[in-house]
């Protein structure tokens, strides 16, 4: 089965610091190329979970005694790792990226390239899909989705086009959706503006921002003492709720300060923002939007 290269492979598991013996967590397995570079860096008593909700992921399970495969969504990282006897943990890995799996298979509907039911769940087990959306949202909530999730500045008239254009016929694939959207996609932009639309689509479908937040609350109190989390984000959404929480463990406001001025965050940013090198972009060109953050749990 077809999954990417992972992006920024050496640099995300650098970042783990990773401990022969210690127990890791790798949130998104997706094709299970960071799981197995992991996997090298350990030793026979080391530990590595991984999570993925995607069925299809499932089939990339790897055989060995140290790896357990969670078929779950990584925000239920604490419940299903204390399903396990597992308190706490190393270090935490996650890859927000969509799968080049799911972005190649024309049926998920994720891809603006390809004639596929509206669909976009990666959880196919979930109840709304695209196609939920893009036919019984109303227009005001169509609109929100739109100009928050895809910071599409013409998000009304936008929605207005896909309530009126869906009373004449339902809307349920992806090139549906394209023809009643042709007048807002000038030839120079068409793949730009789609790419915003199907993103603010896919991020609703999934609860993708909603899921981030809560794994990231989860973070301090699984890691040990000097643990390290590891986060590849592709769009600024993602990362500027990553680059808050690190920087001041909330995603809105500003940290209350105590009597003498200090404040409380839970994390502490490692180095600088990474970002992959030119010659990586050149052989994987998902990697180019790709920002790697990591932290440590303050002692």
């Amino acid at each position: 089965m077809s999954y990417h290269n992972p992006v920024l492979l050496h640099e995300s598991i650098d970042a783990l610091d990773i401990k022969k013996d210690g127990v890791y967590v790798d949130v998104t397995f997706g094709g299970g190329g960071h799981s197995r570079e992991i996997l090298k860096r350990l030793g026979d008593k080391g530990k590595l979970f991984g999570f993925d909700q995607d069925p299809d992921a499932l089939e990339n399970n790897i055989n060995d005694d140290r790896f357990v495969l969670i078929p779950e969504n990584f925000r239920f990282i604490s419940r299903f790792l204390r399903f396990h006897n597992i308190k706490k943990v190393d270090g935490i890995l996650a890859d927000l990226g969509v799968s080049s799996h799911q972005f190649d298979e024309a049926e998920r509907g994720f891809s603006i390239r390809f004639d596929g039911d509206l669909d976009m769940r990666m959880n196919q087990k979930s109840k709304v899909s695209a196609k939920e959306i893009i036919n019984k949202y109303d227009e005001e909530r169509l609109a929100n989705i739109l100009f928050l999730y895809g910071e599409l500045r013409n998000s009304r008239n936008i929605a207005r086009t896909i309530v009126e254009a869906r009373e004449d016929e339902k809307i349920e694939t992806s090139f549906q959706l394209r023809e009643v959207l042709k007048r807002f996609l000038p030839k120079a932009r068409e793949h730009k503006i789609l790419a915003q639309i199907f993103q603010a689509i896919r991020i609703e479908v999934n609860e993708e921002l909603d899921v981030l937040k809560e794994f990231l609350e989860q973070t301090p109190g699984l890691l040990k003492e000097d643990g390290r989390l590891s986060v590849i984000s592709y769009h600024s959404l993602e990362d500027r709720l990553v680059k808050r929480y690190i920087r001041t463990g909330l995603f809105s406001g500003e940290p209350e300060k105590d009597f003498f001025g200090n404040t409380s965050e839970p994390l502490q940013k490692v180095g600088k923002l990474i970002a992959p090198t030119p010659e990586e972009v050149n052989i994987n060109n998902r990697a180019r939007s790709a920002k790697l953050r990591v932290a440590r749990l303050k002692q």
